[in-house]
């Protein structure tokens, strides 16, 4: 098995929105914020090559959306979908399968893009099965006032089309190195995948916990739907990775790609914050 970061460059979001309840002069200790309180972080998929299989976790938020729709997300940084893969040797014909962890537009805009004249919306990546949990689809079909302006039609419709969605329920194996999981509290049907890594295992973490400062339990993101939930969801998990020692992957945090964690006296906490390459190749096969 081989795993790779994929940078899709940056936007920014309002600090607040970021870490909900806790008041701006604890987060800004941590992530520094502009004039306009907005704190700049990352797009970054991740890429995991398991035998004949190279699955692709998100997208970034893609090009086809109009200035406007630009102008409210600052969009900064060189990195782009199709360079990042092609500095690691792949195109995007060579994703056999896209895994969309929920379908925000920033997790998920990458997946469709206009033809040359703009008249209609195709897939990015021709050859890969499209992963949606069924929750998650379902919402977006029927959205809820609160996600309606981050569930896109045209993000997902083209999908469906296309004839290559494939849906999900519950804990699912995509391949024996490679497990899907189902988490609520950010939106309904988030999939969180566990990678075996030889003898460690990378948490794709999504928006389950988006940047390294959401690890404290009341640093709850206030784009949650169910922030209630999302605190019960990581106590749990949190638990759960402290036992099995598993190391944490960001998509949002521009800073620290990867964490593991240690118990404190005021609850679990990032310990050793570092790159994803430094990683190397695993030691080991190992399954579920």
């Amino acid at each position: 098995m081989e795993i790779y970061t994929v940078a899709n460059g940056n936007l920014k979001l309002d600090g607040g929105a970021m870490f909900g309840v806790v008041p701006k002069v604890l987060w800004t200790r941590r992530y520094e914020a502009d004039e306009n309180n907005l704190i700049n972080i990352s797009m970054r998929s991740l890429l995991v090559v398991d035998g004949d299989r190279r699955i692709l976790f998100d997208n970034g938020i893609g090009d086809k959306q109009d200035k406007k729709f630009f102008g409210y997300y600052y969009l900064n940084g060189l990195d782009t979908l199709t360079g990042s893969l092609a500095e690691l040797g792949y195109d995007l014909d060579d994703i056999t399968d896209m895994v969309l962890t929920h379908l925000h537009f920033d997790h998920c805009g990458g997946s469709i893009k206009y033809n040359e004249d703009r008249s209609e919306l195709l897939t990015v990546f021709p050859k890969a099965q499209y992963w949606v949990s069924k929750p998650q689809w379902e919402l977006a079909m029927h959205p809820n006032r609160l996600e309606g302006a981050s569930l896109l039609k045209e993000n997902i419709l083209p999908i469906k089309k296309s004839g290559q969605l494939e849906l999900f329920e519950g804990e699912y194996d995509l391949t024996p190195n490679v497990q899907f999981r189902m988490f609520n509290g950010h939106t309904i049907g988030q999939n969180i995948a566990l990678i075996r890594f030889g003898d460690q295992i990378i948490v794709n973490n999504a928006d389950l916990m988006p940047m390294l400062g959401n690890i404290s339990m009341s640093w709850v993101c206030g784009y949650d739907t169910q922030p209630l939930v999302t605190l019960q969801e990581k106590e749990d998990f949190l638990k759960e990775s402290m036992e099995h020692n598993y190391i944490y992957y960001f998509y949002h945090d521009l800073d620290n790609q990867c964490c593991t964690l240690k118990q404190t006296e005021k609850g679990i906490r990032p310990d050793r914050s570092f790159h994803l390459k430094s990683l190397g190749k695993p030691g080991r096969k190992a399954l579920f």
